[in-house]
């Protein structure tokens, strides 16, 4: 047929099309947050995590007591230390969480087509035919057809693990289901997930409010996951809730939007959240596959657009990581210098835990929390220059800082001999933006 032809300006040869994908040469732009569970908490698999690209490590509080998840920290440090690359920390919450309580882990067989009862009485042994929950509240919120899902991790349709259930009948604060598929529960904690049904329970639970009044104060958390907003206002609560905690006044909240309420509030979540999380498992409850796909598409668009909707000028106030907010194709690399103290007696500084293991430190200023922050934004990539090095430089030929900044690029590869690089410092009282062409 000779309908048509394409010109190309080189021939592509088959074996150039056969021949293995080169290596990029820039590192990945967009950042890994990587959940660190049972078999992904020891110093080894958290060291491959942290070479393979995971710079902000979440602890879910959903299963496991602190101590557990404080273990589990401690191999971080250690990888950390080890591998040299920065890692921040996110504390995910358990919010308004219903879940199956079965604390002699025995299997249960629940069989389609069959009945089964839902109770808040956590006392009684879970069987085929009954499921304490830990929730009195289910049997006013739900009514007969509703749907409930009930599963240890996302549901796929074809999984024996899994159940959906049918609401049949209300008594009392029991709630009787009809089962809609065999499956088998193994394990000591289900979620429970009512479709499109709202939950009387707090955002920020009293236990969560514990945890970060404890674990999260005594590891200086970077990022708090939200589960289950719902509203605004809940992110507000949060962070009133923080802001009294000492240094968690600089953690950002992340909102993690997990149901029909909160996509119903969306808009005005972005505004006061400082990140988005959607939880695809639970949206996909309350939401057919198809509509899942558009609705990523449509909640993406005001995440990356919501900075360039203001006006520049305003905009321009805060420079503060301003140019990767842009997302440049280009990766930025930004140098964090913590701060040297001393009283005669002592000398502390802050910054990344891994910088800790050198110098004692008493006190954390905002320059541990800017680094570590950083590793969540796209296209960033921020590193922790020795405290003796000045933060400004005090006249135009003052290169110590930048010297520094482009031996780290080059080490890390981010930057090679020839580049051109866009260079955004302090001079005095003046910002200085300057082109510089690298020599080998």
């Amino acid at each position: 047929m000779h309908s048509g032809h394409v010109l190309l300006e080189e021939p592509i040869r088959m074996a150039s099309i056969l021949e293995p994908s080169r290596a990029s040469f820039f590192p990945a732009m967009t950042k890994i947050v990587g959940t660190l569970g049972p078999k992904s908490r020891s110093v080894e698999v958290i060291s491959g995590c942290l070479k393979a690209g995971m710079s902000v490590a979440r602890f879910d509080f959903s299963w496991h007591d602190p101590e557990y998840h404080q273990e589990t920290l401690e191999n971080l440090k250690a990888a950390v230390k080890i591998t040299k690359k920065l890692c921040a920390v996110m504390l995910d919450t358990v919010g308004p969480e219903l879940q199956v309580v079965n604390k002699s882990e025995k299997a249960i067989s629940l069989q389609e087509d069959a009945t089964v009862i839902l109770t808040p009485d956590e006392g009684q042994e879970p069987s085929s035919e009954l499921l304490p929950i830990n929730f009195d509240g289910l049997s006013k919120a739900v009514k007969k057809g509703d749907t409930i899902f009930i599963g240890q991790y996302l549901f796929t349709g074809s999984e024996t693990t899994s159940v959906w259930l049918e609401v049949g009948e209300v008594q009392g604060n029991n709630v009787v289901c009809v089962i809609k598929n065999s499956a088998t529960l193994t394990g000591s904690l289900f979620t429970l997930h009512a479709s499109q049904i709202r939950i009387e329970l707090p955002t920020l639970s009293d236990k969560d409010k514990e945890v970060i009044s404890s674990w999260g104060v005594q590891n200086k958390i970077d990022f708090l996951s939200l589960s289950y907003t719902r509203h605004a206002e809940d992110v507000r609560q949060a962070r009133e809730f923080l802001s009294k905690l000492g240094d968690l006044y600089q953690t950002q909240i992340f909102a993690k939007i997990e149901n029909i309420e909160g996509l119903n509030h969306f808009d005005e979540i972005l505004q006061e959240a400082d990140g988005i999380i959607l939880s695809r498992g639970n949206l996909g409850i309350d939401l057919p596959p198809e509509k899942e796909v558009m609705l990523f598409f449509l909640v993406l668009r005001p995440c990356v657009d919501c900075t360039l909707l203001k006006p520049f000028l305003l905009l321009a106030k805060f420079v503060q990581r301003l140019i990767a907010k842009y997302r440049p194709t280009m990766p930025v690399l930004s140098v964090v210098i913590p701060r040297l103290k001393t009283n005669q007696l002592r000398w502390s500084f802050s910054g990344a835990f891994e910088m800790q293991l050198i110098m004692p430190c008493s006190s954390r200023l905002k320059e541990e929390f800017v680094a570590r922050q950083s590793l969540i934004v796209r296209g960033l990539f921020p590193m922790l220059a020795d405290p003796r090095h000045p933060a400004e430089s005090t006249s135009a030929t003052n290169e110590s800082v930048l010297k520094v900044a482009l031996d780290h690029g080059k080490a890390s590869g981010i930057i090679k001999s020839h580049d051109r690089v866009v260079v955004c410092q302090k001079v005095g009282d003046a910002s200085v933006v300057k082109i510089i062409e690298l020599e080998d």
